[in-house]
């Protein structure tokens, strides 16, 4: 379900894959990045999710005082939770945040509990991290029409497009 949408931020909740999808909605306004991301930590500490996704494609190239704050406030928060899994949705195209986020954990690395990892687009972030779920489909249609886009461009792509459905492998005559 929808638990939080604002001008920032739209994050969604599903009590059954443990999970917590959250990502930037807020254009290039950075006035509410710090109350956005508090709030999104306080959600994940609230229902205590095992896994949760960050979509940062639309995030603008965030602050030398932001990246304090996160470093020294949101980071540290994080690192409290019962997390398992991370992903980080962020284009290789967008350099400046995605060394910022890399930054930000690798100053953190040996405190971090659990597995990050980075994809491009958010459709094949949400397969990894529900395993995929036959749930996705339905979350998918809930965050469309919740959410507003937030990939940039989709020829971008180094996964492959999430097709939700998974196929039995071809089995070869013998």
């Amino acid at each position: 379900m929808i638990v939080f949408c604002a001008k920032e931020l739209c994050v969604q909740h599903d009590e059954e894959l443990d999970m917590m999808r959250a990502a930037w909605v807020g254009g290039r306004n950075m006035r509410g990045f710090r109350e956005a991301f508090s709030k999104f930590q306080k959600l994940l500490a609230q229902f205590g999710v095992g896994r949760a996704l960050l979509d940062l494609n639309t995030l603008p190239e965030v602050s030398v005082y932001d990246q304090l704050w996160l470093s020294t406030v949101f980071m540290p928060s994080l690192l409290l939770l019962p997390l398992q899994k991370v992903v980080v949705v962020l284009s290789p195209k967008n350099v400046y945040n995605h060394q910022m986020v890399e930054g930000l954990l690798m100053a953190v690395q040996l405190l971090i509990r659990f597995d990050v990892q980075f994809f491009a687009q958010p459709d094949a972030a949400m397969q990894w991290i529900t395993d995929y779920s036959p749930r996705l489909p339905i979350l998918q249609q809930e965050w469309n029409q919740h959410c507003a886009p937030t990939s940039r461009n989709t020829d971008e792509v180094a996964e492959p497009q999430a097709s939700y459905t998974l196929r039995k492998p071809l089995r070869l005559p013998s």
